[in-house]
């Protein structure tokens, strides 16, 4: 893990999910970029990854033909999609899409899933989510503004790169159907599109609350509502 230096004069690689850690909570964002303190981790979701790798594959056979998707056809989403020599690295997790924003030194990055292409030639970002549920899908529960969040931030990255990008992305659910009689070795998914119109005007000024975060020496207070320090006071009440 690389740590933030202040007054370094090299640029800083701070990556779509520390952004969310630190709308999450400041304090473990500081603790985790400054201290090399990290929130406790959680295994790999393997199953969401082999979904996600999958999915991939099948939008890659009609990206090569220039096809759209009969689940796009279904949704009237009048896109294909987009096809870009780099798009292999876009989707890598440890690279990703880049932008140097200058305000701050900070190389803001984060990896696509997907991106398709409309009439307009805008981009479309487009996010595949897993799940299993017997409930609608929908984004209005509180966990998924982060999903906002994210897409949120690669439209940004996108459109300060150069590229002329919708407001409007996708997420594309695989739901998992419970409603089988056995297992037979094999998960049925049912897939679905949500639309979301993204406003990425917060991403500027909280770029700039982080690069003032990192150069103090103070660390910052926690967020009400974070698990992990609350868990922490709590048990210092104790011990």
């Amino acid at each position: 893990m690389s740590l933030y230096i202040p007054k370094s004069k090299f640029p800083y690689r701070l990556s779509r999910s520390k952004i969310d850690l630190f709308l999450h909570c400041p304090k473990c964002f500081y603790l985790d970029r400054r201290m090399g303190i990290s929130r406790p981790g959680f295994p790999a979701f393997t199953l969401n990854s082999a979904v996600d790798y999958l999915l991939k594959k099948e939008f890659d056979i009609l990206r090569k033909k220039g096809m759209a998707h009969e689940l796009m056809k279904k949704y009237k989403i009048e896109a294909i999609p987009y096809y870009h020599k780099d798009l292999d690295i876009w989707r890598d997790n440890f690279k990703g899409k880049s932008y140097l924003h200058q305000g701050t030194n900070l190389i803001i990055f984060g990896a696509v899933d997907d991106l398709w292409v409309n009439k307009k030639e805008e981009l479309l970002i487009v996010d595949y989510k897993s799940t299993s549920t017997q409930n609608e899908i929908s984004l209005d529960d509180p966990y998924k503004k982060s999903y906002k969040k994210q897409m949120e931030v690669y439209q940004w990255i996108f459109r300060k790169s150069g590229f002329k990008v919708s407001d409007t992305g996708y997420f594309v659910f695989a739901n998992a159907s419970k409603n089988r009689p056995s297992f037979d070795r094999k998960l049925e998914f049912d897939l679905s599109i949500i639309s979301y119109n993204g406003d990425d005007s917060w991403v500027d000024p909280t770029i700039f609350d982080i690069k003032k975060c990192l150069d103090s020496d103070k660390l910052p207070s926690s967020s009400e509502t974070c698990e992990y320090c609350n868990y922490q006071k709590l048990g210092h009440k104790f011990y």
